[in-house]
């Protein structure tokens, strides 16, 4: 008897988000980051964890970071031939986990480091990046049984079914170094539990994980399925993942436009704004109406060199930043920072629809 896949059963809702980042680029293990998603144990229910990771791999920095699920050894036969003729693969490996009875129905989990064969890439007249997005679309909606779940430079997104807390021990995070983590603790909301459902979800290097519900769901997938993404794991989560990376690679928004678009100010406060302001706002609500994100939620976007954080525009999730020297934090609750950092130079709740957006100094690790 098979379990019951997204979209067939509702479940009440709860969901934790936390998330870190040196300014400087300092590198970190990944145990504070599950030692701060562990305090909110109790906003999880064990159907998923996971963690998003950058500057993980300096070595392969140059080369895109495919982490797959594979259902049996078959499926990972044939995802591999089309990765050898669409790509050159430079390493590829199983993920190293630990054994751990709290973390069961375990997939095939393997990591591969390409890079696009030239040949095919002018073949396809696409840039680089568009290539590989496209390349991780099809794998996950032709070859099934296959499921990537990572795919960007020098950092990788780790998730499965079971607590946070649980499912970074099994990934042994705390061997990995970075300079910015995020983790998500799962409560969900119209959906059962499974591998590839659980956050962060991931397109390139970017990374969403999301504390809430997105009322606004079937409007921005039928929106964003026009230009081609697919969205296969109906759970609103993913569709958000992939507006950011409509908006900001194809598009070429900044970030804090991003914010102005999914979480946009009300038609009264934009009239209430000076002249310029107010035409610029105007222009993103009319030009990028399917993108507009309603319904409560709180969101950290991790991209290379950065990470964001944003409310709904009403505030009906709880956020919570707070710095220290060159470190920045932001998560579910105050409690989940202090745990790795008692001593905070700055505390705050952002504002609803306020774009908190910090990047490196000097724009690399």
């Amino acid at each position: 008897m098979s379990l019951p896949r997204e979209g067939e059963v509702r479940i009440p809702s709860g969901c934790a988000v936390s998330g870190m980042f040196s300014k400087s680029g300092k590198r970190m293990n990944g145990e504070q980051i599950i030692r701060s998603i562990e305090v909110m144990h109790d906003r999880s229910n064990g159907l998923g964890g996971g963690f998003a990771a950058y500057g993980i791999y300096p070595e392969y920095k140059e080369y895109y970071a495919f982490h797959i699920f594979y259902d049996d050894s078959s499926t990972k036969q044939e995802c591999e031939r089309f990765l050898e003729r669409h790509f050159d693969i430079i390493n590829l490996s199983k993920i190293p986990t630990r054994k751990m009875p709290q973390i069961t129905d375990v997939p095939l989990i393997w990591r591969y480091f390409v890079t696009p064969l030239p040949t095919k890439l002018a073949e396809s007249q696409l840039d680089e990046r568009e290539f590989v997005a496209k390349c991780v679309f099809h794998i996950n909606t032709r070859i099934k049984g296959s499921y990537v779940f990572s795919s960007g430079k020098n950092m990788g997104v780790f998730k499965a079914v079971g607590f946070p807390e649980d499912v970074g021990r099994f990934y042994r995070l705390d061997e990995y170094a970075g300079y910015c983590f995020t983790a998500h603790g799962r409560y969900p909301t119209n959906t059962p539990g499974w591998w590839g459902g659980a956050h962060p979800f991931a397109l390139l290097d970017y990374t969403v994980v999301h504390n809430g519900e997105i009322s606004s769901y079937d409007a921005n997938r039928r929106a964003i399925e026009m230009y081609g993404y697919k969205c296969t794991l109906q759970t609103d989560t993913e569709v958000i993942a992939y507006i950011i990376d409509y908006l900001h690679r194809k598009q070429g928004l900044n970030w804090q436009e991003i914010c102005s678009v999914i979480a946009a100010p009300f038609w009264q406060t934009i009239a209430a704004m000076p002249e310029q302001e107010r035409a610029k706002h105007e222009y993103l609500r009319n030009v990028f109406a399917s993108q507009l994100i309603t319904g409560p939620f709180s969101i950290l976007v991790g991209f290379n060199g950065g990470m964001m954080a944003l409310n709904d525009r009403l505030k009906l999730r709880s956020m919570v930043v707070g710095e220290k020297d060159d470190m920045f934090y932001v998560a579910s609750e105050e409690s989940a920072i202090r745990v790795i950092q008692p001593e905070l130079d700055k505390v705050w709740s952002p504002r609803g629809g306020e774009c908190v957006l910090v990047t490196l100094e000097g724009g690399k690790a």
